[in-house]
């Protein structure tokens, strides 16, 4: 199974060490495919730089030492929608998961609560973490 997992679980995940989702990053890196995108390497990168200045080694860490398929993502989308999404910034997340066919994407951000698509699967950690 491939997951992708959104830029605001890596940051919670390695910057704050949330246990929680520390064991959900490891169980989907030891147990599934996980799968990142140019654009949420890119956007952890800027956030962590701006937000963060002193954890930008910590990042770079992180991303060198976990095994993951880097798919990239597109500048821009010039067709029609495939769905709509309130922040037009997280709908290239949502574009890559689908057209790199995977199976989860994992978040936290509300705005993909109202998505309906068949796949990927859209799940909060809490729910990944119950369900597999």
């Amino acid at each position: 199974m491939r997951i992708m997992i959104y830029t605001n679980i890596l940051i919670s995940a390695i910057l704050f060490r949330s246990e929680s989702l520390s064991r959900l990053i490891e169980k989907v890196a030891e147990e599934y495919t996980l799968v990142l995108s140019t654009y949420v390497v890119d956007e952890l990168k800027a956030v962590v730089e701006r937000k963060f200045p002193t954890k930008v080694k910590a990042i770079e860490k992180f991303l060198t030492a976990l095994s993951y398929e880097l798919e990239y993502s597109p500048e821009n989308y010039d067709g029609a929608p495939l769905f709509e999404i309130r922040d037009e910034k997280d709908y290239m997340v949502l574009h890559t998961a689908i057209i790199a066919d995977v199976d989860i994407l994992i978040t936290g951000d509300k705005d993909f609560e109202d998505i309906e698509i068949e796949r990927p699967e859209i799940m909060t950690p809490k729910e990944f973490l119950e369900k597999y």
